[in-house]
């Protein structure tokens, strides 16, 4: 990794295993990139340790995010290849799908992966998502609740395989932790926003952020007279969202003709087995009236609103990741097809996000807060290629008139330049 790693910050146009060799310094042969793609690694420790040992602040707080990400494939030998639907392309595309677990520091407001797990489907899995669609197609029964049926605990689940791998890498992930630092919260996208998903998180210690749907019914507690005889009544009102009693009214704001109204309640789902904490953001257009909304919740019933929604947003910040590790590192270009090689070609990219985050880090300490990625490659292609020729010299210049130089080289190419530590001879 020595070798690969300062080869895939320097090189230039697709990061594959031969253009990863052809940057390379001595001991990095196209032979010795294949074996290490070859070797199997544990890369959860691996992210664990870098980040432990170079990122980690115990003073912050930090939250465990979690998505899926999906990389187009063509061909048919690729490991895991199928059919994942990609909310780039808004529908589902042939590729392979990997799952990553983040922690993002609320602090510095940046996701740092910790691990990434391919995601492959069983016959099982698509055969019971074969007969989910085509129930959905037939024409429902008779409305009303079956006769005969009986209530059921809704803590006990029956998880999905894809909820099932999640528990284990969450499980896994707090194990490798080891109350180093607290964490408390898992956030997840609105796919994640049921009742499964929320047992599975509840399973691992944690409470579950995430998003449900806009139109879900949602009920206040019922706190009127209650009957003597049968059982206690549970839900009261169920909400509607163009007409929210004021008293849970917790902000307005009004900004560029767009107010925002954020509610704050303890509410009842029929489909959930406990309440939930929901946030409502309500965005109405002063001049033409048009207005919309959005319905976060927690597990957590003492979580503020302002901290639920700040968290909530930067969940966000794990499609960076995606988006540098695609772009920069390798993601959308590897073109490995075993099980052991994918999972090294997916992780190595998500593991230069994070040493990406720390030289930016160093770089910004004396350059601009706008240093970007495209500008420490840029400085490091530079300061290659001016090694490369001095040692093509027949005498090695003075130190100071090498660093000189190096600096100069190093600023072909870089938008924002990183300052230099001396005066030009």
């Amino acid at each position: 990794m020595g070798v690969i790693i300062p080869a895939i910050i320097t090189m230039t146009g697709r990061v594959t295993m031969r253009g990863r060799s052809r940057w390379t310094d001595k001991g990095g042969s196209y032979r010795t990139v294949q074996r290490f793609f070859q070797t199997k690694i544990f890369w959860p420790l691996l992210f664990w340790t870098f980040f432990k040992l170079h990122i980690l602040n115990p003073d912050d707080n930090y939250l465990l995010a979690g998505d899926e990400s999906v990389v187009t494939k063509a061909g048919k030998k690729t490991h895991g290849l199928d059919r994942f639907f990609s909310g780039l392309y808004g529908k589902a595309v042939p590729g392979i799908a990997f799952f990553t677990l983040s922690l993002i520091s609320t602090r510095e407001r940046i996701s740092y992966p910790t691990m990434t797990e391919q995601r492959v489907r069983s016959e099982a899995e698509k055969a019971s998502a074969k007969s989910k669609a085509k129930k959905k197609k037939s024409k429902r029964g008779k409305p009303g609740r079956p006769k005969g049926s009986k209530n059921k605990d809704k803590t006990k689940v029956k998880l999905t395989g894809e909820l099932k791998q999640i528990k284990m890498m969450v499980q896994k992930q707090l194990e490798i932790i080891n109350d180093m630092i607290s964490v408390k919260y898992l956030v997840l996208d609105g796919h994640f926003g049921n009742n499964n998903a929320l047992q599975m998180t509840r399973q691992c210690g944690l409470h579950l952020i995430s998003k449900l749907r806009n139109d879900s019914a949602l009920y206040f507690s019922y706190d009127g007279i209650r009957n003597e005889k049968g059982a206690p009544r549970k839900y009261g009102d169920k909400i509607g969202y163009r007409n929210i009693p004021t008293q849970y009214l917790k902000e307005s704001t009004f900004e560029d003709g767009i107010r925002t109204d954020i509610y704050q309640a303890t509410m009842l789902h029929k489909a959930f087995a406990q309440a939930l904490n929901v946030v409502i953001i309500v965005k109405t257009n002063r001049k033409t009236g048009k207005r919309g909304h959005v319905v976060l919740f927690s597990s957590d019933l003492e979580l503020p609103f302002e901290q639920l929604i700040d968290y909530y947003r930067l969940r966000f910040q794990i499609e960076f990741n995606f988006r540098d590790a695609k772009q920069y590192w390798g993601l959308e270009d590897f073109m490995n097809v075993k099980e052991t090689a994918v999972t090294n070609a997916a992780n190595l990219s998500l593991f230069m996000v994070n040493v990406s985050h720390l030289l930016l880090r160093e770089f910004r300490k004396t350059s601009s807060q706008d240093f970007g990625i495209l500008d420490m490659k840029a400085h490091f292609r530079g300061r290659k290629y001016a090694e490369e020729t001095l040692k093509l010299l027949p005498e090695m210049p003075e130190t100071i008139l090498m660093e000189y130089i190096f600096d100069k080289i190093a600023q072909i190419g870089g938008i924002h330049t990183a300052e230099q530590g001396f005066s030009s001879p």
